[in-house]
């Protein structure tokens, strides 16, 4: 499908745009979609005058509650932008503990080395914290490979930011110096079409600056050469494989995607979505829960939630299966009332072949269970 006439190019726009310039592209895009699922146009001009003036009168009030929807958006934006001030002493105080630039209160540091407990000395604080708490969690455990762990060792801290030119949020990963790669900075930054709904745009990942051979995005195969060739040395090459340091490098929609067949776009869409929910579990869980989920504790809760979703499942599939049932059951009581009139008939004709004193043998398939 072609997404000519709504795939805006956000970052050029750039600053030239105003708020109101922004609400109407969101409504331009609106109404493409609504275009492309049949056009409401052709709907009203079906109705009967009396119903399409009523619907005009819904659409109206529509309008009303869009207009007061849009409030709320504004209003929760700047609520969520309050509260993430003060989130960020809190967030400080976590990473200073984390990283062993501050000490809890407590904390036998002194006696232990007293007592030449070299290994407490050293352990500065909570080692593998953000690694540990990523990996309980069910989507981003899926993501990291036991090669990748060396590396999300290092990571110091993990931050997400709103953006407003174009819309959208930055993650942040800050790592320690690391023997893989130079980069003590990674981001990722989502480009929302419309945050709301949502829809994505396109993401842009840091390009990582691995150290030879350090490379975790890829392997080194190789091959031994054939026998009888010239060449004895072994034949070496390299290919893509899984690692979360992937998410660095997300899927990117072509500039003109009019040649992409139905399975290539369904494939990229799942790519995009899949993107989409690593950045988000990362921004609405393990930011501002990630103690919860080093320890353990969230995972439980997380398990309730996905539980329910379940259940709720499981109820509309029971729904199903009844409505099923009866309309089986419908059937097979439709099918013993074409058996009896059949039945019925057939004694009659028995009847009058052999005499009105005599019935013919009710039929095998026509016994009641």
């Amino acid at each position: 499908m072609s997404n000519e006439g709504i795939n805006f190019n956000m970052p050029d726009l750039g600053d030239a745009l105003n708020e109101e310039a922004r609400a109407g592209l969101v409504n331009a895009l609106k109404d493409k979609l609504q275009n492309l699922a049949g056009g409401h146009a052709n709907i009203l001009e079906s109705l009967s005058p009396n119903v399409r003036k009523r619907v005009e009168v819904l659409r109206e009030i529509q309008g009303q509650h869009d207009e007061l929807e849009a409030k709320f958006f504004e209003e929760r934006a700047a609520l969520e932008a309050k509260y993430q001030k003060l989130y960020q002493p809190l967030y400080a105080k976590r990473y200073d503990l984390v990283n062993g630039v501050a000490e809890a209160e407590g904390t036998p540091n002194e006696e232990a080395m007293d007592q030449g407990e070299d290994k407490a000395a050293e352990e500065k604080g909570v080692p593998d914290f953000w690694l540990t708490a990523m990996k309980n969690n069910e989507v981003l455990s899926e993501e990291i490979t036991e090669r990748d762990e060396g590396a999300l060792k290092y990571i110091k801290d993990i931050k997400w930011y709103r953006i407003e030119e174009p819309k959208g949020f930055k993650l942040e990963f800050h790592f320690d110096t690391n023997p893989y790669f130079k980069n003590t900075l990674l981001t990722k930054t989502y480009h929302m079409i419309d945050e709301d709904e949502p829809i994505l745009e396109k993401a842009i990942g840091t390009e990582i600056e691995w150290y030879p051979g350090k490379c975790l995005t890829q392997k080194l195969l190789k091959k031994k050469p054939k026998k009888g060739s010239k060449n004895a040395k072994p034949i070496t090459k390299t290919e893509d494989c899984e690692s979360f340091f992937n998410f660095f490098n997300p899927p990117q929609v072509p500039d003109d995607d009019e040649d992409i067949d139905e399975d290539t776009a369904e494939e990229l869409q799942n790519q995009m979505e899949q993107d989409y929910d690593i950045g988000s579990t990362i921004r609405d869980k393990i930011i501002p829960h990630a103690v919860s989920w080093f320890t353990g504790e969230a995972i439980q809760g997380d398990e309730l939630d996905i539980e329910d979703d379940d259940e709720d499942d499981d109820g509309d599939e029971d729904e199903d299966d009844e409505e099923e049932e009866d309309e089986d059951e419908d059937d097979e009581d439709d099918d013993d009332e074409d058996d009896e009139e059949e039945t019925k008939t057939k004694k009659k004709k028995s009847g009058r072949a052999q005499g009105d004193g005599q019935q013919g043998e009710r039929p095998p398939e026509c016994k009641q269970q």
